[in-house]
């Protein structure tokens, strides 16, 4: 889908910068691909030194729909669903303080309302990190902190700057923890692979970015750290069952394993392009039908193909419409509450891309078929910076080193004097 390149020309250095490259005449030569940086493994990911898509088509949005822009802000409603999730999950931890954990009550209700409710709170604290609760950073913070007492361990405050980064390095290695290693890829290309990924998936992703870089540990982090662990214990001690916490555990476990929500970690960014039994529609087939078909002189035409995929289905309810994640990497300053409605301003850049039917369907297809899996993922290796700094320089070049072979490029450094600061809080809103 995204190997528009003539082989013969494809296989450039990894340390480029988008534009155009030189052959092997010395001529300037134009491709998607590029050859991947050294690894300890075979490297299948798709390489390219082509800047992410989403800074390109919101640049094509506003000049196309400059309204747009009044969306963008905090959402009040936000912190009243947090306020009720919160209170249904202490409900049942309560009610469950002397179910044994392998009661079936105990996992029906841990699957159901806890998965579902710790899910939605993964995602509260997603869409917090972007301060949109609040005007106030400092006030989102703390919801973000109140959010997370559900989900049993400390994890808000370490989310952010990884999430952020995330945002600002779409596909940079190195940068960006959402994408597996060439190690994990490797070692997970099968169906049993592929299924112990979609059950545990959560760890990977608690895990990998320990072993990516490491953001600086704030007061933020340490008053996480201190209410998570107050509030634990004194749940514990209030109704003298340790039931209450595990409770908790197993809720954000089920959350990110095989679960319907979860789905859209799958979802969001791995592609899916060579899968044949239907269920997601690429963008030529989206452009045949009538009622989308794009003009050949719309922006559209000049994007690079989307790396990022949507759903529009019922489970955005329960998801802080999460599905409409190209919307929400377009402008990551516009609430949930108003991201069908960016849709409904520009369905000309949104309806031709490719989208996903079914988050159980990605899952199911994630598992079985092998025309998708762990190499299913777009890379670069420039552009981007740490949001928040991070990461040890090399004492000589002043470059973050990155780990497990994720080495962090020179211009993910920031510029000259100001290597490993990454972006600020005034740089990190549309």
């Amino acid at each position: 889908m995204f190997d528009i390149a003539d082989p013969s020309q494809a296989r450039l250095r990894a340390g480029v910068v988008k534009g155009t490259q030189p052959d092997s005449n010395g001529t300037a030569a134009r491709a998607a691909r590029i050859s991947p940086p050294e690894s300890l493994v075979e490297d299948h990911f798709f390489w390219t030194y082509t800047e992410e898509p989403h800074r390109s088509r919101r640049k094509a949005i506003l000049k196309a729909h400059p309204e747009v822009t009044k969306l963008c802000g905090p959402e009040p409603l936000t912190k009243w669903v947090v306020l009720l999730v919160v209170s249904i999950q202490f409900t049942c931890a309560y009610l469950l303080r002397n179910t044994p954990i392998l009661d079936w009550k105990f996992l029906a209700t841990a699957y159901m309302i806890g998965a579902t409710a710790n899910q939605n709170l993964f995602l509260a604290i997603h869409e917090i990190s972007h301060n949109l609760a609040f005007k106030s950073p400092f006030a989102n913070r703390l919801l973000a902190i109140f959010a997370n007492l559900p989900i049993g361990l400390p994890y808000s405050a370490a989310f952010r700057p990884y999430h952020l980064t995330h945002h600002k390095s779409l596909g940079v290695t190195g940068l960006d923890t959402d994408l597996p290693t060439a190690v994990e890829a490797f070692f997970l290309d099968s169906i049993l692979g592929k299924t112990f990924f979609c059950t545990f998936q959560i760890l990977f992703y608690a895990v990998r970015p320990m072993f990516i870089y490491s953001p600086p540990f704030t007061s933020i982090h340490l008053l996480n750290l201190a209410v998570q662990l107050s509030v634990d214990y004194i749940l514990c001690r209030a109704t003298d069952s340790y039931q209450p916490l595990f409770y908790f555990i197993a809720s954000s476990f089920l959350a990110g394993s095989l679960h319907p929500c979860a789905g859209h970690f799958i979802a969001e960014h791995y592609f899916f392009s060579k899968v044949t039994s239907g269920g997601t529609e690429s963008l030529a087939e989206l452009k045949v039908k009538p009622q989308s078909k794009v003009s050949p002189t719309h922006p559209l035409e000049s994007l690079q193909p989307p790396e990022t995929y949507s759903y529009y289905g019922p489970l955005n309810i329960l998801t802080y419409n999460v599905g409409l994640h190209n919307e929400h990497h377009d402008f990551p300053a516009i609430p949930w509450t108003k991201l069908h409605k960016l849709h409904e301003i520009a369905p000309d850049f949104y309806e031709p891309l490719p989208c996903h039917r079914s988050w159980v369907w990605v899952i199911w297809t994630f598992i079985l078929d092998a025309n998708v899996g762990p190499w299913c993922r777009v890379k670069r290796s420039q552009g981007g910076r740490i949001v928040g700094g991070g990461g040890k320089s090399d004492t000589k070049t002043k470059v973050p080193s990155g780990r497990a072979g994720e080495g962090i490029s020179a211009a993910s450094a920031g510029p000259d004097g100001e290597e490993g600061d990454g972006w600020k809080e005034s740089e990190i809103q549309c």
